[in-house]
């Protein structure tokens, strides 16, 4: 499993784009998948969206994987019609291919433990691999439940995104407003493991000013193949008790 330091490997793998691209510093590559659980000799696949690059099918674009306490391993490049391979022996396993004018598809075969990891198409945020123990058996579950608390402090409001019981622990939670992303007062807390085996939660915290009670705030996250967005307003207000042994 893996948790990492995404800033690190951002400007590492930043190098390459800006090489393989010519410098174009403006183009974007976005993972849609945060991760995806796959069964033993199975395939799977994973896409990445690319934006603003003037002729897609001639750009090329490189696929990466990494494990915990290791450089990240350069798989494989798709460039005009051909793929080129770290190793030979990798045509095997790995393939990729471009669809329409901004996705390019990065598929792998023949699943097995050894190929839990990371995949990252340059310097995307990435998509996790994780393979079940059983047998040609996809094993996941979404979050079985998901809430906003509040608690006013002063001159502050304080929403606490609780989202439970899900797996794998591999989740995306952000906050918004109607317009934009919210990221300034965001905490993020660590996913935890309940007492129940492959059940796990995680809590964020967004703080506002109390002259913003009226406006409305999303969480959002993404979990494998769901999606949710909740919203702060209508929602019931934290007792003390409960609030301090969330903190």
């Amino acid at each position: 499993m893996l948790l990492l330091p995404l800033l690190a490997l951002a400007a590492y793998l930043f190098c390459f784009l800006s090489f393989f691209l010519d410098g174009q510093a403006q183009v974007l590559l976005k993972q849609r998948q945060v991760s995806v659980t796959k069964g033993h000799k199975t395939t799977t696949s994973v896409d990445c969206i690319a934006e603003d690059i003037p002729d897609f099918q001639s750009a090329y674009i490189h696929w990466y994987r990494q494990v915990p306490s290791k450089a990240p391993e350069w798989i494989l490049y798709i460039g005009p019609g051909a793929v080129s391979y770290n190793d030979n022996s990798y045509s095997n396993k790995y393939s990729s291919l471009k669809e329409g004018t901004n996705i390019c598809t990065f598929t792998i075969s023949d699943i097995n433990s050894s190929d839990e990891g990371t995949y990252y198409c340059v310097f995307g945020s990435g998509t996790k691999l994780i393979v079940s123990g059983k047998w040609y058996v996809v094993r996941s579950s979404p979050p079985a439940n998901s809430e906003i608390l509040q608690k006013k402090h002063e001159n502050q409001i304080i929403y606490v995104c609780l989202i439970e019981k899900f797996y794998p622990e591999v989740i995306r939670v952000t906050w918004t407003d109607d317009e934009k992303e919210v990221t300034d007062n965001v905490v993020k807390g660590d996913t935890w493991q309940s007492t129940k085996e492959d059940e796990y939660s995680i809590a964020s915290w967004l703080t506002v000013p109390a002259e913003n009670k009226d406006k409305k705030y999303y969480c959002k996250y993404e979990h494998e193949e769901e999606k949710a967005s909740l919203p702060t307003q209508g929602i019931f207000y934290m007792l003390k008790m409960q609030f301090d042994v969330l903190l």
